[in-house]
């Protein structure tokens, strides 16, 4: 049990698709330790917010997890899905690839839990603008998200990152109105 009782707001994605990088990005400082090699976060990871508890799930489609590996992620995730105190998800993905089947597994896992969820598209700036828009559009489109869900975010030039802010303080706010 977490202390004191605050919202929480947990992060998943797939590995390699920059959680740790978001968040530090959000918080302002690092919190949370950046690598170029995907499946480095191998537990749950626990940062304390001013107003909520941000937890960092470790990046799912990692092939070179073992399965025993895979199947205590699963574990973790439905763990972290049926926390009483579970405002929402921040869900990453990477907005220059379709997206995986992990992450339709996933996106099918928040529906089956009812968990309030944002997508944040990640590593905006690999892309031009005009690109970047085109893939948001199909990317909402594949997943049949409505616009105020997803945000286009990178943490490395801070595009949308106040809004993805906001939208968080939003589920915290909604997590704490009866």
């Amino acid at each position: 049990m977490l202390d004191p009782p605050l919202p929480e707001v947990a992060f998943v994605g797939r590995a390699n698709a920059g959680k740790s990088s978001l968040l530090n990005a959000l918080v302002g400082r690092k919190i949370a330790k950046t690598s170029g090699t995907p499946g480095k976060t191998r537990a749950l990871n626990v940062f304390q917010m001013e107003q909520s508890f941000f937890l960092d799930l470790p990046g799912y489609g990692y092939s070179r997890a073992s399965k025993s590996d895979r199947i205590a992620f699963r574990r973790l995730v439905n763990h972290t899905l049926n926390r009483t105190r579970l405002a929402g998800v921040v869900w990453l993905l990477d907005i220059r690839h379709e997206p995986s089947e992990e992450d339709l597994k996933m996106q099918d896992l928040l529906a089956e839990h009812e968990t309030r969820a944002l997508a944040a598209l990640t590593k905006a700036d690999k892309l031009p603008r005009d690109p970047r828009r085109q893939r948001e559009q199909e990317l909402r489109a594949t997943l049949g998200l409505p616009e105020d869900q997803v945000i286009v975010t990178s943490a490395k030039t801070g595009e949308g990152i106040a809004d993805l802010r906001e939208a968080i303080a939003g589920l915290v706010q909604d997590a704490k109105t009866p």
